[in-house]
């Protein structure tokens, strides 16, 4: 666990004193399961049209869009320009929770990723079209749904990250409309909720499928249930990397945390 700054002091030093020439293009990808266009920012590196890269799929929030992570903290473009793999920020609505769901076709965000915005990608951009070359990650709703789409789809992703994420959003039973996505209060359906958080999710992990990062501020209101979520992965035996540093619910963090999360997909895609 991780308690201090150092690594992210390091970071700085090594990447922040260079220029950076990524290109950022924001395109228009068609939802047939929404029936409507989802704006996405792609973000490559300099001189990465005849290489075969991987690609980071990077999530924003509740009430974020598609645009926060290149406006909030743009030297992710000398991150990926240093890292040499791809990322792309698609919109997940304004509070999707990256499920499909089962009341309004309007919010259909796990088709939309897996099915959609993964073969756009794969079709428009020259990019590694194996699991091997895929990883995705997000902050606060966006850490759940990468987990929640890893976990539901290893056929797709070898690795998968959370920042701050809301892996356990069962006590909080009246925010972010999360009823209102799910068609039933917590109160109603108890399992329908079990069943769509990320804590409960964890024994459909398969030993070796997927490579884990976590991290999450001290001062953060999803501290406790990231680190319950950290005891149960222990508990199962599941391999995992677990960051704790200060930090809130905000900015501030995230664009700290954002530094490990990158150099964690680096050594995973090199290692894949």
């Amino acid at each position: 666990m991780i308690t201090n700054h150092i690594a992210l002091l390091l970071l700085f030093f090594i990447f922040f004193n260079r220029s950076t020439a990524a290109t950022v293009d924001t395109v228009q990808v068609y939802s047939p399961s929404m029936g409507k266009p989802i704006p996405t920012v792609v973000v490559r590196p300099e001189n990465s049209k005849e290489q075969t890269i991987p690609t980071l799929y990077l999530l924003h929030g509740y009430s974020g869009n598609y645009a926060n992570w290149v406006n909030m903290v743009p030297y992710i473009k000398t991150l990926v320009d240093r890292y040499r793999y791809q990322v792309v920020c698609p919109d997940g609505g304004y509070g999707s929770w990256y499920w499909d769901s089962p009341k309004d076709k309007n919010y259909q965000y796990e088709t939309f990723i897996t099915k959609e915005l993964l073969p756009y990608v794969e079709s428009n951009y020259r990019v590694c079209t194996h699991k091997t070359g895929r990883g995705i990650t997000g902050l606060s709703m966006g850490g759940h749904g990468a987990l929640y789409l890893a976990i539901r789809h290893p056929e797709l992703f070898a690795a998968v990250g959370s920042t701050a994420g809301g892996v356990d959003f069962r006590p909080f039973p009246n925010n972010w409309e999360i009823a209102e996505r799910l068609g039933a209060s917590f109160a109603e359906n108890k399992d329908l909720w079990s069943q769509n958080t990320v804590l409960e999710m964890l024994h459909l992990i398969k030993p070796g499928t997927l490579k884990l990062y976590i991290d999450c501020g001290t001062e953060d209101f999803f501290y406790q249930v990231n680190q319950a979520l950290h005891q149960k992965l222990t508990y199962y035996n599941i391999p995992h990397t677990y960051v704790s540093m200060p930090g809130k619910h905000d900015w501030s963090y995230w664009s700290q945390s954002i530094l490990l999360q990158m150099a964690f997909f680096d050594h995973a895609f090199r290692n894949n």
